[in-house]
């Protein structure tokens, strides 16, 4: 059974960057497929990013593409969400999540583990 530990979030301003953390325990990073979701109080959950067992399938919500990117590093058996020219929009709880199989899901239910989440925060 996997165990995840989100970190990495806080406070920032409009533009900048931030790289969120989630460390694997229990399972390796390379037989998961991984994914970020996050989500406001009284919203629902919301697809970030996903990745594929093997890494080579990836995919974004719509509204990060091209700003975000999650990569996997073996060696620390971590997954990672680099976040780019952050928006207020982008305030939200953010939580890692493993699922077994190989593939990459945008769905949330499909995934099995999940982190207690880690508040990112930006001010406009």
């Amino acid at each position: 059974q996997v165990q995840l530990v989100e970190s990495g979030g806080g406070l920032v301003q409009a533009g900048v960057s931030l790289r969120l953390s989630c460390a694997a325990s229990g399972r390796t990073v390379s037989n998961l497929g991984l994914g970020w979701f996050r989500q406001v109080p009284g919203k629902e959950r919301e697809f970030v990013a996903t990745i594929s067992r093997s890494g080579r399938t990836i995919y974004y919500g719509d509204s990060v593409k091209g700003r975000f990117a999650i990569s996997k590093e073996y060696a620390k058996n971590t997954v990672y969400l680099q976040m780019n020219s952050l928006k207020p929009e982008d305030t939200a709880v953010y939580y890692c999540a493993a699922k077994d199989g190989i593939t990459a899901s945008t769905d949330y239910t499909q995934y099995s583990a999940w982190g207690q989440g880690t508040q990112v925060t930006v001010s406009s």
